[in-house]
């Protein structure tokens, strides 16, 4: 993230485990601020020192010995973004316990199967709401001796407690950890895939530990850092930075209070990085390009100026450009266009991370453009995650970078992404079948994703090996990239591309209820009305505007129907994994008699 050194960081070798690696920075930086977070009762940001997290740390863990667990027991974290994931994270792992992180957001059936397959002996959630959830699976979840809740309410169950009366001494003295070494395994994490059940991954304290560690080289983070936490700890990627990485290096997280106030909490906050996922950037550009479809010409002319200037100096400063005259224009640009934009994030942002998927080339070229340093990394669960990322100085914000510092990567059979270093996983949870399909004997991890290295060793990738849609005629094209594209349009939600086996390519898109009646007002229709979605000249609208977005693939990857829908994709409605990847197959189940009328006739 910058040249710039960091002498406060601890090395794996220093940590041994995860939670040494958490009592070695208290023993450093026991007065330094760890931790901010919203106190929802007294409407006010609290900080909590390195030290005083410890002493929480304390009474969990003294709450958790009464429980009698062995060494290599699991217990499991529900629980949003806040100080007592990672007390209660650390607490275990003092007692050798192995943490199973489970969504806030996920299904009460898939959360039981979670627990039943790595035998959960206790649960840590936050709400009656939660609890309301889980309550209709207890049945299924008899391996938990143990729930407790963060809030206090009114049940029935007698192994439900609440946190406040759990840990019933108010101070307690930590006790030595028990021994563990590093290869040993911490946690157990469910990867949501979109097809079938969900497998645990397990990471070991050296997977997270070494690519924490090697990742600093792609990524630095120094001590005065402060960082804006808002993916969930139950996904790797934000665990990994948003978590460890911070750690080791003494840097302070602040906990957003949520995505909907996220906005707010930029400009109260004022971090100087941000981990975030493609969609985040998204929303930003969306409303940004509808701010600007809505005023004067002479707005749109200079975002778009600025833009252009802004990524030809950063070219230059790459050295991949050479210098325009037109640089000279950048201090008026910046304070009439960037700053506005970049103030809308606090202002202070000296990196921006984007990982988890995709970032689309010109999304990324507009807030590089404006100032904002956007750089791009890969991975996946499977690799603790990070597998590549690119610096600030060697960025190719089109790239998912280079492999971070001890990770190999080479191209396997259909250009196959293949990886090999520390960070690869010990394996699947009781599933040696898939984890021998995922690992070869030489220790090579297939990624599943198709990707080409360039000359400079960046890494593209360029599509899934099952994601790779068929049509009759045998062209083939990468749903994902075309979908990417399509979300461009504010009028389109979300979008899936169908047509494996089929003549032609069709549609299925959810719309924005805020732009959707604009649009519909335009064509003469009334967006409340049924028929609306399913009018010819409304569906020839949105088609053109779907075209206008594909433009840049080939000809045979056009779209030549649209199925138009109101009601979102969600988890709930079990049509998203708790990662928010589209469950293609139950899309196609749900909608499967509309799809068959969008091929009538051919």
């Amino acid at each position: 993230m910058t040249a710039v050194r960091n002498d406060d960081v601890i090395s794996p070798q220093q940590a041994v485990t995860l939670h040494g690696l958490f009592l070695e920075r208290v023993r450093r930086s026991q007065d330094k601020i760890a931790y901010k977070y919203f106190d929802v009762r007294q409407s006010v940001w609290v900080d909590l020192s390195w030290g005083q997290m410890l002493e929480q740390i304390a009474r969990w863990q003294a709450a958790l010995a009464q429980e009698g667990l062995a060494k290599g027991d699991r217990v499991a974290i529900m629980l949003r973004n806040c100080p007592q994931w990672v007390m209660f994270d650390q607490a275990a792992m003092s007692l050798g316990l192995v943490t199973v992180p489970l969504y806030t957001v996920d299904r009460a059936d898939n959360i039981a199967y979670i627990v039943n397959d790595s035998k959960v002996k206790v649960l840590l959630f936050e709400t009656a709401e939660q609890w309301q959830e889980l309550s209709g699976v207890l049945g299924q979840m008899d391996c938990v001796q143990r729930f407790v809740s963060l809030d206090e309410f009114g049940h029935n169950e007698p192994r439900l407690v609440a946190a406040p009366k759990y840990l019933h001494t108010p101070v307690a003295e930590l006790q030595p950890a028990v021994p563990c070494a590093c290869g040993e395994l911490a946690s157990i994490i469910y990867t949501s895939g979109t097809t079938g059940r969900p497998k645990g991954v397990m990471l070991s304290h050296s997977n997270m530990l070494s690519n924490t560690y090697d990742a600093m080289e792609t990524f630095t983070v120094r001590s005065d850092d402060l960082l804006l936490s808002f993916l969930p700890l139950s996904h790797t990627f934000e665990r990994t930075c948003g978590y460890y990485l911070q750690v080791m290096t003494g840097a302070t997280v602040a906990y957003a209070r949520s995505i909907p106030l996220l906005s707010e909490d930029l400009k109260v906050i004022r971090p100087t990085i941000l981990v975030s996922v493609p969609r985040i950037y998204e929303r930003i550009y969306g409303s940004i390009k509808n701010a600007l479809a809505e005023g004067p010409s002479l707005k749109r002319k200079l975002f778009d100026l600025a833009v252009e200037v802004g990524w030809a100096r950063f070219l230059h400063e790459q050295r991949r450009g050479g210098w325009k005259p037109s640089f000279l224009l950048w201090p008026l640009l910046q304070k009439l266009v960037a700053q506005k934009i970049l103030d809308r994030l606090g202002g202070r942002l000296r990196t921006t991370v984007s990982g988890g998927a995709a970032l689309a080339p010109d999304i990324s070229r507009v807030f590089v453009g404006l100032g904002l340093p956007v750089v791009q990394g890969y991975g996946l669960t499977e690799t603790s995650p990070i597998v590549s990322g690119n610096k600030l100085d060697n960025n190719f914000p089109d790239s998912v970078g280079q492999p971070i510092r001890g990770v190999q990567v080479k191209l396997g059979e259909q250009n196959a992404l293949l990886v090999k270093g520390p960070n690869v996983m010990m394996g699947y949870w009781n599933n040696p079948e898939a984890t021998r399909a995922m690992i070869d004997a030489d220790g090579w991890l297939n990624t599943g994703d198709i990707a080409h290295i360039s000359e400079t060793g960046h890494i593209y990738i360029t599509g899934r090996l099952k994601e790779i849609i068929v049509l009759s005629n045998g062209e083939k094209m990468p749903p994902a990239d075309m979908e990417a594209a399509i979300l461009h349009d504010p009028l389109i939600d979300q979008v899936m591309i169908y047509g494996e086996g089929r003549p032609y390519l069709v549609a299925l898109a959810v719309l924005n209820p805020e732009v959707w009646p604009q649009v519909a007002a335009k064509v003469g229709v009334r967006s409340d009305m049924p028929e609306s979605l399913t009018d010819t000249n409304v569906e020839a609208k949105v088609l053109r505007r779907i075209a206008r977005n594909l433009s840049g693939f080939p000809g045979y990857a056009k779209v030549h129907r649209v199925l138009l829908l109101r009601e979102p994709w969600t988890i709930d409605n079990g049509l998203l994994t708790p990662k928010l990847s589209l469950k293609r197959d139950r899309v196609v189940a749900m909608y499967g008699k509309q799809i068959e009328d969008l091929y009538r006739g051919h």
